[in-house]
């Protein structure tokens, strides 16, 4: 999934602090979810416009931020749950907001994207070039999984430190020779810049970036049969969006949550891999490789550390928690 789609950031401003101490868990109060602008997550507007959670009695307010806003707001203990990649939920533990992801909502496959300018035909092109990158986000390290797959390094680039947002007009100025964005902004650099194309994407390299629903450990501990209501909810949406009868439907609704037609919207969707429940199941069973959150969230945590997003590597096991998922 993400600055606007959304970092997918890695690099959430150190010092942010959650005053786990004074939240408290109510059940009277609805559970507040932060959710932005990437298909995976907007996916959510089909269960708010059917009434779903109403129909499954649990209490839900969603409310729509920007990424970063929204692991701010879940910082500050604004919120029940955010969502956030898997790198990015290892940033906000290690500045003091901790979660636990239990439901793994997709991974990037497509979406991320290396767009480099007419002449620039291939990543091994870029050497010697200027690559326009958030430096410390997960656009940086799509690049260093870009290059490693052509046997490059960072060393063999320059990188030029720009947010992800800016990225299309940077790459039209001139002053780069390729950036690396997410949707919209991937989309609009390709758009923005004639002869311009995708020389390597998330779908290049899948599962390297996970995005997913993380929660307050005191809300998921005070509230949990709300929080298996929330997934089963979860999972009538996916049912949804993938039935061929209802597809264009889905489609419909997530389109008018970000103000474009249904045309526009399904190649962001194509980019998206949204798991089934077996798929999630299987992605939530530990492993080494991509194919596991844990493997790749290793990968996430040794890039947060080599660029010093944070000194020390997180116990990666205390983020996720598949039970939920897996009861299912």
């Amino acid at each position: 999934m993400k600055s606007k789609i959304v970092s997918k950031t890695f690099g959430l401003v150190a010092g942010l602090a959650m005053s786990a101490m004074s939240w408290q868990a109510n059940a009277a109060e609805p559970l507040k979810i932060g959710y932005s602008d990437w298909p995976g997550w907007v996916a959510w507007e089909v269960a708010i416009e059917k009434k779903w959670f109403k129909e499954a009695g649990v209490d839900v307010k969603f409310e729509w931020f920007d990424y970063v806003a929204s692991m701010d707001a879940y910082a500050a203990g604004k919120l029940d749950a955010v969502h956030m990649t898997n790198g990015d939920a290892l940033v906000t533990g290690s500045t003091g907001a901790p979660s636990v992801m239990i439901l793994l909502n997709d991974y990037s496959n497509g979406n991320d994207m290396v767009v480099a300018k007419q002449g620039v035909a291939s990543v091994k092109d870029l050497k010697g070039k200027k690559v326009g990158v958030e430096v410390g986000f997960v656009a940086h390290l799509m690049l260093l999984t870009a290059l490693d797959a052509n046997g490059m390094s960072e060393s063999d680039v320059t990188l030029v430190n720009v947010p992800t947002n800016e990225t299309p007009q940077v790459l039209a100025s001139g002053e780069v020779d390729a950036i690396v964005a997410w949707q919209p902004s991937s989309g609009q650099a390709l758009n923005l810049v004639p002869g311009s194309k995708a020389v390597f994407t998330s779908a290049d390299n899948p599962g390297i970036i996970y995005d997913g629903l993380s929660v307050n450990p005191a809300s998921l501990s005070s509230r949990k049969k709300d929080w298996e209501k929330v997934l089963k909810v979860w999972y009538k949406t996916v049912d949804y969006i993938n039935d061929p009868k209802t597809h264009a439907d889905a489609v419909s609704i997530m389109a008018s949550r970000v103000g474009l037609a249904p045309a526009e919207y399904e190649p962001f969707l194509k980019g998206t891999k949204i798991l089934s429940l077996e798929e999630a199941k299987a992605a939530y069973k530990k492993g080494d490789g991509l194919d596991s959150i844990y493997g790749s969230s290793k990968v996430s945590d040794d890039f947060n550390v080599a660029n010093k997003v944070y000194d020390a590597p997180q116990d990666i096991n205390v983020y996720f928690d598949g039970s939920l998922t897996n009861g299912l």
